[in-house]
Order: structure tokens, then C-alpha cells, then sequence
């Protein structure tokens, strides 16, 4: 498989209404550690995945369908004006921890769509499930997408705005691709 993948899985993730099942939190802190700076993940975590409940990814696809640019391959801009709307702004939004990451907005709206790359720490799911599940108001394992693991999460226990969404779907157990929605004022 090649990142040409990575498009269609990104819009079928953003395309299928995932605002509705979450509510508002930072898109990104799957891949981070839990508070307090220390992690319970293992020293070597391929030897040791999926762990945290997470499920284990059937059919992995390869580390290169997420080495490009998110920006570049993750979708067009033709694909994020029927989620936006026009104008769109996209930046380029990398974190360290995480991996790459991209956010096209509709500074008009409020609205922004995020797709990030979670490759550094290579525990994709198992990182998710165990860092972003105890701290999620909203956490629901969804449909496989593609044939891929999948889990939608957002806000905090006992948060009740829903204006964000973040879908996790897991390419291999070592690797995952987040698909972030915001809901604008407008």
C-alpha cells in the first residue's frame, strides 16, 4: 500500500459526521504522555503492542503511508471545502511528541479540520487507549474504517460542549492517523 491510501481513509473519517458522538479537547495529546511527565508505556514498545485494551491492527500497513507531508497527502483542498466551507487557511502544525500534523480552517466560521500523523512514539492505538481513554468525557471504539481499528474520543469527564471530535484509527499497531473536527460558532 502507498500513501494514496492515506487521502480516502482521511476523508471517510472526516466525511462521516464525527462531531456528533464527541465533545471538546486538544486534538493531539493521543500520542502524549499521561500528567506528571512519567509514562507506563514499555521500554520497547513493538515487542510489547497492542496493550491498554487497544485492539491489534489485522492487516498493518507499512511506516511509509504516513511519512509525507499531511498537508500534501492527507487531503485536498477539494475535499475540505464541503466539511469548511471558503475561505480556507491551512498551516502546517507539527508536535515533537506526536508526529506531523495539519489544520485547514475557516477563520470566517470557527471551523477547523486537523489531521495528524501519530508516528514518534510507534504506539499507535496502545497510546491512545491508554493516555486519551481515562481522560475522555466521550470515548466510543467505532466501526473498523477501511478495514482499520478505530476509536472517536473528545473532552473531558463530565464535559458537555460537542464542538470537536477527534477519530484515532490505527494503520499498524505501532502507528496511528487522527482526524480532528471543530465545529465554529457559525
Amino acid at each position: 500500500m502507498t500513501r494514496r491510501l492515506v487521502m480516502p481513509l482521511c476523508a471517510i473519517v472526516a466525511a462521516t459526521g464525527l462531531v456528533s458522538a464527541c465533545a471538546r479537547q486538544d486534538p493531539w495529546n493521543g500520542g502524549t504522555p499521561p500528567p506528571g511527565g512519567s509514562s507506563t508505556q514499555p521500554s520497547s514498545p513493538a515487542s510489547g503492542l497492542p496493550y491498554a485494551g487497544a485492539p491489534k491492527v489485522a492487516n498493518p500497513l507499512s511506516a511509509t503511508v504516513l511519512s509525507g507531508d499531511p498537508c500534501v497527502d492527507a487531503l485536498t483542498p477539494e475535499q475540505v471545502r464541503p466539511i469548511l466551507g471558503a475561505p480556507l487557511k491551512q498551516s502546517r502544525d507539527d508536535l515533537a511528541a506526536v508526529g506531523p500534523a495539519c489544520t485547514w480552517a475557516n477563520l470566517d466560521r470557527g471551523s477547523q479540520l486537523n489531521v495528524g500523523y501519530a508516528t514518534v512514539a510507534k504506539t499507535g492505538l496502545s497510546g491512545v487507549y491508554q493516555n486519551t481513554k481515562p481522560q475522555s468525557g466521550v470515548w466510543r471504539p467505532i466501526a473498523d474504517v477501511q478495514g482499520f481499528p478505530a476509536v472517536a474520543h473528545a473532552g473531558s469527564p463530565g464535559q458537555t460542549t460537542k464542538d470537536l471530535c477527534v477519530v484515532t484509527v490505527g494503520l499498524a499497531d505501532e502507528f496511528a492517523v487522527d482526524v480532528a473536527v471543530v465545529l465554529g460558532s457559525a
